[in-house]
């Protein structure tokens, strides 16, 4: 440690992303890593290309953190949570993601899912996942996480959690428990705002901590911080949980006894951003004991906060002792999974393993999909539709991305998919939110139907799709609600005759969906949240 400057040091703390991929010019991310030594970097769609594309690029990462002298390798981390959240795609996997894991009640299952997860990973020089989430969604109304998370209790989230990150483990990627202290019973998104969630501290230990609690005494290898205010924790008002001493050094590190490396999420977020700004928010997390900070897209910004914190120790607002041990938290981290011995050293080493979107990886996403995806009511056996029937399908074209999501995966294939299966389908595509006129226009055109099938995307969150719903239940016609991303629609369909929920929409767990529905397919799920 001591034959590191401090801002070499500094360097190993920042974790920051960029904008390029393996064909672009990469020289902001390749200054910051020769002249600002950051030793971690986070990759996102518009990183991704081919698998030999994605391994070529995290090779020439490595590259250059090696020939900057680097006492170690880069670690490379990417949200690859599955479902609605992944960053992989071109010849990979589609693996489900949390909820639809946790409505297939089978750990085992997400564990083998958590390993094939990392066995892609590492065969693209990807060693540190950013999942599973462990945060408890116990609000519906939840704009940020959903079915991001295992579910709605402590023991499934506790349970799921930890099967999915001994898998990945298991396979030699890092894993990250999320959002600390627990971003689960928030209505707001702490890319848009600061959340506050003003639970008692009692009322945290018996639910939103019990996860982390679990996972941290499973050997959890790092943490992420929510950026959300609690107040029965922080006494200073409007100070998120990434920049409070008393959440993460005395809660997590002292009271959880967490010895592994803390992480923020993205300082650019704007419950940070906005108020007290990616730099300054920077020194504040180190202050409070994180080790890593997180910067995914502003080089302008990477810079700033390393310039911060280095201003910090040299005028005495952080002491050195304070980088020394997180420095060293890091340094243990990257001994136990990286080594340089795995990085090809030419062009003619680099080989995309056959792991990589395999057979076998496919057929495993396939079966949690029958297993997960749930038909929670059926009156009447409308399921499977009956052959003959004439069948209209409606439904929203694009997803209600959150920022965390990827814009290239927001393509739903519903009408594509169900047409395939049925050629006879009349596909009728409506705005996200339509409008009572288009409302209007659609109750008139589905009288001469047997069965209606209508997609939901959050329809809880649209006032458009929501009174869509409402008028369809009137018609008296067989009516299939398919949830394609949010279980809690059922809520507002309570009328249908079939509701289905496939917890993403994913053209693989559609597809699964549609064939359910058409009977060429058993799908077994049970809900894992209770709607009212």
């Amino acid at each position: 440690m001591n034959t590191l400057s401090l801002r070499q040091k500094i360097g190993q703390l920042m974790v920051c992303g960029f904008q390029g991929d393996s064909s672009s010019d990469i020289t902001d991310i390749e200054t910051l890593i020769k002249d600002y030594h950051v030793g971690g970097i986070i990759l996102f769609g518009r990183n991704i290309g081919s698998p030999i594309e994605t391994l070529e690029l995290t090779t020439t990462l490595q590259r250059l953190a090696k020939e900057s002298n680097q006492q170690e390798p880069l670690l490379i981390s990417i949200d690859q949570e599955n479902g609605m959240v992944r960053r992989l795609g071109e010849g990979t996997t589609s693996f489900p993601g949390s909820m639809l894991l946790a409505a297939t009640r089978d750990e085992n299952l997400t564990y083998e899912i958590g390993r094939a997860t990392a066995r892609e990973l590492k065969a693209l020089g990807i060693n540190w996942n950013l999942a599973p989430v462990v945060d408890i969604n116990n609000n519906p109304d939840n704009p940020v996480i959903g079915v991001r998370s295992f579910g709605e209790t402590a023991e499934a989230v506790s349970l799921f959690s930890k099967a999915s990150m001994k898998g990945m483990q298991t396979e030699g990627v890092i894993t990250t428990l999320k959002h600390f202290p627990g971003h689960g019973d928030t209505h707001v998104d702490s890319h848009l705002a600061l959340p506050v969630i003003t639970h008692s501290v009692k009322a945290l230990e018996n639910l939103e901590l019990i996860p982390f609690k679990d996972c941290i005494e499973s050997e959890a290898d790092t943490v992420m911080t929510a950026h959300v205010y609690f107040p029965a924790l922080e006494p200073e008002e409007n100070r998120p949980a990434t920049m409070s001493y008393k959440v993460i050094t005395e809660l997590l590190r002292n009271k959880l006894g967490f010895k592994g490396v803390v992480t923020t999420d993205c300082l650019e977020m704007k419950a940070i951003s906005d108020s007290p700004g990616t730099a300054l928010g920077a020194v504040e997390a180190i202050k409070a004991g994180v080790d890593l900070i997180m910067i995914s897209h502003v080089s302008s910004l990477q810079i700033e906060a390393i310039e911060a914190i280095v201003a910090a120790v040299e005028n005495g607002d952080i002491s050195e002792q304070r980088i020394d041990e997180s420095y060293h938290r890091v340094h243990i981290l990257k001994n136990k999974y990286l080594s340089w011995n795995d990085i090809p050293l030419n062009s003619e080493e680099i080989k995309v393993s056959d792991v990589v979107g395999n057979k076998q990886h496919h057929q495993l996403a396939e079966n949690a999909l029958k297993k997960g995806i749930t038909i929670v009511k059926n009156n009447g056996n409308v399921i499977p539709i009956k052959e003959g029937n004439k069948v209209v399908v409606i439904y929203p074209t694009a997803s209600y991305l959150t920022l965390v999501e990827e814009e290239g995966y927001s393509k739903n294939e519903l009408g594509m998919i169900v047409r395939d299966m049925d050629p006879h389908a009349t596909i009728i595509p409506i705005s996200n939110d339509p409008s009572m006129v288009e409302i209007d226009q659609l109750i008139g055109k589905v009288t001469e139907f047997d069965t209606i099938l209508v997609g939901t995307l959050s329809a809880r969150t649209s006032d458009g799709q929501t009174a869509l719903l409402h008028q369809l239940m009137k018609t008296g016609k067989s009516l299939i609600v398919l949830a394609m991303r949010n279980p809690y629609d059922l809520a507002i369909a309570h009328d249908a005759q079939a509701f289905i929920t496939t917890y993403e929409f994913t053209a693989n767990a559609l597809n699964m969906a549609v064939k359910a529905i058409y009977g060429k397919e058993i799908v077994s799920g049970t809900l894992p949240i209770t709607i009212s």
